[in-house]
């Protein structure tokens, strides 16, 4: 009983130890294949660097402002009787917009010249009484204080029905109207905005430490998406003060604005010539893999593998960026002029990876692209 049972176990544990070196053959032979395999050059586009001069900018987010903006508002209260002016049209300095209703105000004003009318005519009687020494010369005096406070109430008067007559305080594009024929307007509603927009401030914000740079009449150019080109003015001023929650100083710039390209409110992007000129190698955008860790571009050059075999191979290099210009952006460093730079797949690469440059169709790289309907 015992033999047998031995028998049975030397039988079970050949079994397993067949079944063992089997299964440790079968996966040695995997991993010794898995090690051979070589993954498929990936497609790529790539770009000889160059080195080239940028003129020195410095570029910011401006917001258009007017030279003279302000929205209209009622100085007094009443019912609009006129509105004098068209949506979107160019009103002048001193121009009516809006009248609102004064048949009150011109009755106490008809009752106040009444009253001045009296007054000056007591004092022509006053004369010839003092004259004759009818009335005493303080009577006289009181005449003329009530002909003096009957022409202040005139006065008073005719001011009050002007404030009543809205005008444009200054030339200007009129905005769109935001009242009616026969509305009650209560002192300070709105009726209409009015920009002057030619010319035209932008003002943007730049590190402190780049204001020393700027001086008044420094070049300044902005773009913007809803407008072809760029239109180009000059810095005005520079703040005298430091922004303490962001240590950046605000600068203005004036435009000619002919036709209206920029209208208060939008964003635009700046640039400002510093008047410097700097050595780049002025790369496709899409050439830089951009990471929190580093930015970086991946290098092609000739490469062996472990088993000696030559192949076409890439390197990441890690590189310092500066200005986008257009397609391009700037390296500063990280790369040399001559060294062959992929372009495009960029995403889909590794370091060593085998690639395939395939350059019939390549990503835009111009420093100053046009869009292809404009």
């Amino acid at each position: 009983m015992a033999k047998r049972m031995w028998l049975m176990l030397l039988v079970v544990g050949l079994f397993v130890a067949a079944i063992g070196t089997y299964k440790f053959l079968q996966i040695k032979a995997a991993i010794a294949q898995g090690s051979s395999y070589q993954p498929p050059p990936e497609t790529v586009t790539t770009i000889v660097a160059q080195s080239t001069e940028w003129a020195g900018t410095l570029t910011a987010i401006g917001t258009v402002e007017a030279v003279h903006g302000v929205m209209v508002s009622a100085d007094l209260s009443g019912v609009v009787k006129e509105i004098a002016f068209t949506s979107g049209k160019n009103v002048g300095k001193g121009q009516v917009l809006v009248r609102l209703e004064t048949a009150s105000e011109r009755a106490q004003l008809e009752q106040a010249v009444a009253q001045r009318d009296l007054a000056k005519l007591n004092i022509d009687r006053g004369k010839q009484l003092l004259e004759r020494g009818v009335i005493a010369q303080a009577e006289f005096d009181r005449m003329q204080a009530e002909a003096r406070t009957a022409d202040a109430s005139v006065n008073a008067a005719q001011a009050l029905i002007a404030r009543k007559t809205i005008r444009a305080p200054f030339s200007g594009v009129i905005g769109i109207r935001q009242v009616d024929l026969g509305q009650h307007l209560n002192e300070g509603d709105p009726i209409a905005p009015l920009q002057t927009l030619d010319p035209i401030y932008v003002n943007f914000t730049l590190p402190q430490q780049d204001a020393n740079r700027l001086r008044a009449g420094t070049v300044v150019t902005v773009e913007a998406d809803s407008m072809q080109g760029g239109l180009k003015g000059t810095v005005t001023a520079v703040n005298s003060v430091v922004d303490e929650a962001t240590r950046n100083v605000t600068v203005q710039a004036s435009f000619k604005n002919p036709g209206a390209k920029l209208r208060p409110g939008m964003f635009v992007d700046v640039a400002v010539d510093i008047g410097t000129r700097e050595k780049v190698i002025a790369l496709p955008q899409t050439a830089i893999n951009f990471a929190p860790y580093g930015n970086s571009v991946y290098v092609v050059e000739n490469k062996k593998s472990p088993k000696g075999q030559a192949y076409k191979g890439v390197t990441q290099r890690f590189v310092k960026t500066g200005m986008n210009r257009g397609d391009q952006v700037a390296v500063l460093s990280g790369i040399k002029p001559g060294e062959e730079v992929v372009t495009s797949g960029v995403f889909k690469l590794r370091p060593d990876a085998a690639v395939t440059v395939n350059n019939k169709i390549v990503p835009a790289n111009s420093p100053n692209p046009k869009p292809e309907d404009s």
